[in-house]
């Protein structure tokens, strides 16, 4: 038998299922169009699939050293099942960043499991990803940061 690196979650069917929708909107649309294109395509698989989600919810990321002042939002694509951060883009290449993006996610949701899905490839491109130790240290990432107009500096 075949030794596998492969982790075993209990999450394993959340994510089976998460990932038989995503192909399916893939092999319905194709690369080469918007991620909200995919956004949409997917939430619609979910929901026919009775997978339960919460879509674009925003949470709160606060500066532990400024006395837990709010510094904006992070906006994971879906959250499923409360346990699985699922985070799509449709570019060419995925790069370190995007991983780094949902372990910001996971470090703000709580969640034990992300997925990075990317339609932009000929064929889905798809990873899990697992919260390091040090997940806290992870919290705030200003790249993915959503600033709303009331908690930016006033301009003079």
């Amino acid at each position: 038998m075949a030794e596998t690196k492969r982790i075993v979650t209990p999450y394993d069917d959340l994510t089976y299922r998460v990932i038989g929708c995503a192909m399916a909107v893939h092999r319905k649309l194709g690369p080469g169009l918007r991620e909200d294109t995919y956004q949409r395509g997917l939430e619609t698989a979910l929901a026919e699939h009775k997978i339960d989600f919460e879509a674009q919810k925003l949470y709160e990321v606060v500066d532990p050293d400024a006395g837990g002042a709010l510094l904006g939002y992070y906006i994971p694509d879906f959250v499923v099942g409360g346990k699985c951060v699922v985070e799509i883009k449709a570019l060419n290449r995925i790069d370190g960043s995007h991983f780094a993006q949902v372990i910001g996610y996971l470090a703000v949701t709580g969640c034990p499991l992300g997925l990075l899905l990317n339609f932009g490839e000929r064929s889905l491109f798809y990873r899990r990803i697992f919260p390091p130790k040090d997940v806290c240290e992870h919290r705030v990432n200003r790249q993915w940061l959503f600033v709303p107009e009331s908690l930016r500096p006033a301009q003079s």
